[in-house]
């Protein structure tokens, strides 16, 4: 279930796959899409980047990027994305500064346990870098469908 927004997001800078700093300034002028998961090589996660892998062609030809972030190190992510084929960069926010900018840090529970995580959210930014759409408490299937048709509909 997508939200319909529009205020622009904050400034941000961010390391990268591909040796990439991401800066949301040098992004203007093109749509983006930022979704957050977990934790790499997780079943979850790994569907959710492959449905984006899968999705890559359709992304492009709506002048869309995308970016996965988590807390895990730059390392992993290469690893992963070199594991899963994706064509787009993951970014490493261990700092949470990414996180805390998006409010995606949730309170979770695991077999009885709490703990502070990444609730998998999605956020759609169009090329003035105004957010335009926001999906939480995302789950997979059929997601990036769902994220593509809105891409689509931005770009016009």
């Amino acid at each position: 279930m997508s939200a319909q927004l529009d205020h622009p997001i904050p400034t941000f800078t961010a390391k990268a796959t591909s040796d990439l700093t991401v800066d949301s300034e040098a992004l203007h002028g093109q749509q983006f899409v930022v979704y957050f998961y977990p934790k790499d090589n997780t079943p979850g996660c790994t569907i959710e980047g492959q449905d984006f892998r899968d999705q890559y062609d359709g992304f492009s030809a709506a002048n869309t990027h995308i970016f996965g972030v988590s807390r895990d190190s730059l390392r992993t992510h290469e690893n992963f994305r070199s594991k899963q084929g994706f064509p787009f960069e993951l970014i490493s926010d261990q700092d949470e500064a990414l996180c805390k900018l998006f409010d995606v840090i949730k309170l979770k529970k695991l077999y009885g346990k709490e703990y502070e995580g990444i609730e998998r959210s999605t956020f759609l930014v169009d090329a003035q870098g105004v957010l335009r759409a926001e999906w939480r408490k995302v789950k997979v299937k059929g997601h990036v469908a769902e994220v593509l048709d809105a891409a689509r509909s931005l770009a016009g």
